[in-house]
């Protein structure tokens, strides 16, 4: 009888309080609730890791040694469990090497697609070069006319140094007795001796003869003997005519196969003259036709050993730019970084590496001197305002040309005339030279990654970009979104022979799907050769996801982690229909989800509460829509019915008069937007994925104002300037990067409390009297901490093909200090104890020491109160870990001028969450700050004062101001798809205000 259900009895992993729950299989199930609930604890540590290890655990010993295996969860026991994958917001890969092409494999699908359809074309004439049989050979030599006279020669050396001794006797002694070296024939035993130093040209003689029926079967003979000589190589040379003159005499002969005499330019092939003497640097000779059972041009030489999808990958030697090794990219020296500050002079140290050398050196500023007056210009003139051959030289150099150069040592004065090398020649130098590891780092602040010079960013070399499909090279496909790939891989079979049409068809077919998967998951803005390392979580997770519907596996249990997040409204319908499309082939789909569409779309509605942390863990309501919404004590069934709800200000905020404006911005797919922000104000930049927003507002107003207000040395996309920036003292950006990569990073830690935390310890009376200081209480390092697990309160056992094992250490029993340090107790809690509270017992246990209690009640009031004090920070979501970035900025004293950016902060956010949040963030405004979010929520949208919409699409179609104002503004522009789906949240929410005041008034 066939399972129709997913039992879980007794999960009781991290804050689940023994829940039991039957799930309806073959379903899409969305499990919510508040953040801290128990969602990702029951989707994720208890379903999906005892799916996934029971399936590893069928495997031999053998296998699983190599897989990582999951820890047996905290539960009873779960029936109807199917092989699980889980895909997550974590980022596919941060190597520089993985793109959007390589893992959804559609590179791969390109490369032998290219290997088995591509044609290889000669750089020299622009014609195709092919591979040729040695019947072919034959049947070339045989259509010149009869009695022309030729030599048949195998190119052994081409342009290598050596002397060829023991070659020559070689030859010799296989029975070939002459040899023509450097463009002179020889009988080998009268060979002269060759100067070592120099390259040379040595071919050997294979056949002598003249064109006449019947000599195919000895051409043949002599074709194979040649090409095994010359490695698939072989030279006809014509004895008394030239190529093209004895092919005019047989006009049915193609010469563009054969091709015409070349200047050779930058070859060092020898050519032969019409006396058999050398010709160097004449390119191919007029009388030589060159053979090849490889690709190789008749004109250059250029030759492809063999064309393999291995040739098209730039992870392999064979097809790897030799400059960048495949990266696309070097790091070199930025002139934005190194003067980061145009305004300022060179005597105020606008070159910031030479300003600020350590020790500083006179020596720099000597040489700016010698320079100003050299150049006629003056040190205290700001950057800006010098004239650009001034700039060029003292970043560039004099290139080659002399200028006196005044230098002081001691009292003596001396001039020396000398090419002056630049600031960025220096740095290059100084990089090159160092071998001390913290001066490189040093050095490496003030370069950015820039295209490869001998590649252009294509990151292989010239003999893959020579291979073409209708003449287009695989890199410029690459560079293409999803949507254009997709339509030029549809266009392209019109364009093939009938063969290729055959070989291509299967191949097609798979990228065709896999760019048509892209497409459906609302992905078609991103450019294939996209790094995966610059993708957000909610775009990784989608192409995770695309991945796996082209599977076509069914019978499987998917775990998702909010793969709405980054995705506009328009877009969440196709998201939507892919994960039912994913049900319907026959599998489970567990979606930890907060967005409502999602919510309403599933077939089972799993609810956790009814708070968070301790407080959650249970099951507050399950089942279809129509059961949750009837159901009591649910925040999520209160949001969905309109029992509760974010409204919408009353009034919507002005500003202060100033605002901030982005002139001409053009980064990425921006096209010359100039926006005018209004300060104090909560603005919004809205969007559809890929229309711009990041690109403008972190690439270009972000990075503009830390340079110009915190003088940060990052690169600000291309725009022509930002005016306003006066009005605020400082930004401050808080994304969703983790607040620490190791678990000895926590909440404590990154805000600064766990500093007076510690202080506050080492000033109690018990320490004061062991002579205990602050660092006593720290578990990083020696002293305090228990040492037999040093500080990690767990003690790591491997287990070779099983799992490994994580023992709770016997010395501290995991509290992570000695004996003695937790004998040191505030209120009978040490300070283990007070690492395992909740943030909300924290701000209650310290609430008369006033710089722990402000900065817990801070984390609590944006929501993480449910957060342990001391948890790892590599178990916070995105969006807690954003939280806690945002709470230790609160928690500083506000100036009320200051200009907050956020992205996306909503990430991993409730609707009861979020309303908590927005409470923050409209606090700050009214304080006078000015706040600039990145959001999709329409939630957040419609509470702003103002909106910047970016569209209309997304990638190339997108970078324009499509409406700008007020929500209600912005509702009533056609154009914008924001506006589409925020009109009736403006509506019903102004319905529910008018029912309001009526039921007041009666």
């Amino acid at each position: 009888m066939a399972l129709t259900k997913i039992s879980v009895r007794g999960a009781r992993e991290h804050n689940l309080k023994g829940v039991d729950i039957d799930l309806p299989r073959d379903s899409l199930i969305v499990i919510t609730g508040l953040s801290g609930s128990g969602k990702s604890s029951l989707a994720f540590d208890t379903i999906y890791a005892e799916g996934q290890r029971r399936y590893v655990e069928s495997l031999s010993a053998y296998a699983r040694q190599f897989l990582e295996m999951m820890q047996k969860p905290d539960v009873e026991h779960i029936d109807g469990l199917s092989p699980a994958i889980s895909i997550e917001q974590k980022t596919t890969s941060r190597n520089p090497r993985s793109t959007v092409a390589t893992v959804t494999e559609i590179y791969d699908y390109m490369r032998l697609l290219w290997a088995r359809v591509g044609v290889p074309y000669s750089p020299a004439t622009g014609l195709p070069i092919e591979a040729q049989t040695v019947s072919n050979m034959v049947d070339r030599v045989m259509t010149l006319p009869e009695s022309t006279r030729l030599y048949l020669l195998a190119p052994v050396v081409r342009g290598r140094k050596g002397e060829y001794r023991r070659e020559l006797a070689e030859w010799q002694k296989a029975g070939f007795t002459r040899v023509r070296i450097d463009g002179e024939f020889y009988a080998i035993e009268d060979a002269p001796a060759l100067d070592k130093k120099f390259k040379h040209d040595i071919e050997v003689v294979v056949d002598r003869l003249a064109v006449k029926p019947d000599l195919e079967t000895r051409l043949a003979d002599s074709f194979e003997t040649a090409l095994k000589l010359a490695d698939g190589l072989a030279y006809v040379d014509l004895a008394d005519t030239t190529v093209a003159e004895a092919l005019s005499h047989r006009q049915d002969v193609r010469t563009a196969v054969i091709g015409p005499a070349g200047e050779g330019e930058g070859t060092e092939q020898s050519g032969v003259s019409e006396k058999g003497g050398a010709m160097k640097g004449a390119g191919l000779p007029e009388n030589r036709i060159v053979f090849s059972e490889r690709f190789s041009c008749p004109v250059s030489g250029f030759t492809i050993e063999e064309v393999e999808p291995r040739l098209f990958s730039f992870n392999a030697p064979q097809g790897a730019c030799s400059t960048c090794d495949g990266i696309g990219e070097k790091q070199l020296f930025d002139p934005q970084l190194v003067v980061p500050n145009e305004e300022l002079s060179l005597k105020k140290g606008a070159v910031v590496p030479w300003a600020k050398s350590n020790p500083p050196s006179p020596y720099y500023m000597q040489v700016l001197s010698s320079l100003a007056k050299a150049y006629d210009f003056d040190l205290a003139t700001p950057w800006n305002e010098l004239d650009a051959e001034v700039r060029d030289v003292i970043l560039f150099g004099t290139k080659g040309k002399a200028v006196p150069l005044t230098f002081k040592d001691g009292r003596k004065q001396y001039t020396v005339k000398k090419a002056f090398e630049g600031v960025i020649g220096n740095l290059n130098r100084r990089m090159r030279q160092t071998e001390s590891a913290w001066m490189r780092e040093e050095l490496a602040k003030f370069q950015t990654a820039q295209p490869c010079e001998a590649c252009g960013g294509a990151r292989l070399n010239d003999k893959a970009l020579a291979v073409k499909i209708a003449g287009t090279d695989i890199s410029q496909p690459t560079r293409m979104s999803v949507a254009d790939a997709k339509k030029w891989f549809l266009a392209i079979e019109d364009r093939l022979t009938e063969q290729q049409r055959q070989i291509a068809r299967a191949i097609l077919k798979e990228i065709n799907e896999r760019l048509g998967f892209l497409d459906d998951v609302g992905l078609d803005y991103l450019n294939l050769d996209r790094t995966s390392g610059t993708l957000s979580g909610g775009e990784s997770q989608r192409i995770r996801l695309a991945s796996q519907i082209g599977s076509g596996l069914s019978g499987v249990l998917y775990v998702l982690d909010e793969p709405s997040i980054g995705l506009h409204q328009r877009d969440n319908d196709r998201l939507l229909e892919t994960l039912k499309r994913l049900r319907d082939l026959g599998n489970t789909v567990i979606v930890v989800e907060h967005d409502e569409d999602a919510i309403r779309t599933a077939d089972h509605i799993v609810d956790l509460g009814p708070g968070a942390g301790v407080r959650g863990g249970e099951v507050v309501a399950q089942g279809t829509l129509k059961q949750i919404m009837k159901a009591k004590g649910s925040l999520t069934a209160d949001y969905l019915t309109g029992r509760r709800e974010i409204a919408v200000p009353t009034t919507r905020r002005k500003g202060n008069g100033h605002e901030l404006t982005v002139h001409n911005a053009r980064a990425n797919n921006l096209a010359g937007v100039t926006a005018s922000l209004p300060l104090g104000t909560f603005t919004c930049v809205t969007g559809v994925s890929g229309s711009g927003k990041s690109s403008f507002t972190i690439d270009t107003l972000y990075a503009s104002a830390a340079r110009t207000l915190n003088g940060a040395r990052i690169i600000a996309g291309a725009h022509d300037k930002v005016t306003g920036l006066e009005h605020c003292d400082k930004v401050i950006e808080i994304d969703q990067s983790p607040i620490g990569r190791t678990p000895r990073s926590n909440p404590a830690t990154y805000t600064g409390a766990f500093t007076n935390i510690r202080d506050w310890f080492a000033g109690l009376p018990e320490s004061q009297a062991r002579g205990y200081k602050p660092g006593r209480f720290s578990f990083n390092v020696k002293g305090g901490r228990c040492e037999a697990c040093q500080g990690d309160g767990l003690i790591k056992i491997e287990m070779h093909f099983l799992p490994d094992v994580y023992v709770t250490c016997e010395e501290c029993g995991g509290k992570r200090y000695n004996r003695e340090t937790l004998e040191v107790r505030f209120k009978g809690m040490s300070i283990a104890d007070v690492l395992d509270m909740t943030i909300e017992d924290a701000e209650e246990f310290f609430k008369a020491v006033p710089p722990i209690r402000d900065k817990m009640a801070m984390l609590n009031e944006v929501g993480l109160g449910y957060v342990k004090v001391g948890q790892q920070a590599t178990t916070l979501s995105g969006g807690e870990a954003q939280r806690v970035k945002l709470a230790k900025e609160l928690a500083k004293r506000s100036t009320g001028q200051t200009l907050y950016i956020l992205d996306e902060p909503t990430t991993g956010l409730h609707f009861e969450d979020v309303r908590k949040l927005l409470e923050v963030l409209h606090r700050l405004v009214d304080q006078g700050n000015s706040v600039v979010v990145i959001e999709h929520n329409l939630d957040v949208i419609k509470t702003a004062d103002h909106i910047l919409d970016l569209g209309p699409g997304g990638g190339v179609r997108g970078g324009e101001i499509v409406a700008q104002g007020t929500p209600e503004d912005v509702a009533e522009e056609p154009r914008s798809f924001t506006g589409k789906y925020l009109k009736p949240m403006l509506g019903k929410s102004a319905e529910r205000q008018a029912e309001a005041e009526t039921e007041a008034a009666e």
